[in-house]
């Protein structure tokens, strides 16, 4: 398998949904795991890809994985699966407020880690990605990531030290335009 994911919500499936439509990697070279089975099965119908419900699994096949569970989720995930991880699969994160330094300590380990940070339109092919990749990761490395998300968004490499700032323009906003909304008419 070329590609997995842990958690099969919106965002993965966005992300496959992209992936797939663009032919980057087929349907069968993508394995996604979700310990809820109704969320396993809408995915394996929807795109066709292999589903579990082992995290352990995904890290055994794929040689990419991307951790899209809930934030509140990532230390549990991540201590399941960090003795797992070999030192040539590469790690790709959503998860608003789950830093580099963070990721890393949670690994215990030198690991090839994206952060990343896309916002909701990439369920319609119209989202805007920023990434920032790690020190462990190659040019090559972050330029094949970056083809990843660009199968559904535009994307950004930016430094980290902006990720803060992308999570609250791209996810708050909305909820800004909303609040002016209601207090001035």
């Amino acid at each position: 398998m070329k590609l997995g994911f842990i958690g099969t919500g919106n965002m993965a499936s966005a992300i496959m949904g992209g992936i797939i439509k663009n032919q980057l990697i087929p349907a069968e070279e993508i394995i996604g795991a979700d310990l809820f089975a109704p969320g396993r099965e809408r995915v394996q119908k929807q795109f066709g890809i292999h589903v579990t419900d082992s995290n352990k699994e995904v890290v055994e096949k794929a040689e990419v994985i991307i951790l899209s569970v809930k934030p509140q989720f990532y230390a549990d995930v991540i201590n399941e699966i960090k003795d797992d991880i070999k030192d040539n699969q590469i790690i790709i994160t959503i998860a608003p407020g789950k830093t580099l330094a963070w990721l890393s300590e949670q690994f215990g380990k030198a690991v090839k880690i994206v952060r990343t940070m896309p916002n909701t339109p990439a369920m319609v092919d119209a989202g805007m990605t920023a990434a920032c990749p790690n020190e462990h990761m190659t040019e090559e490395e972050t330029t094949y990531v970056r083809t990843l998300l660009e199968s559904f968004s535009r994307v950004e490499i930016i430094p980290e030290r902006l990720m803060d700032v992308v999570v609250a323009v791209s996810g708050s906003s909305p909820a800004y335009v909303f609040i002016l909304f209601v207090f001035l008419f």
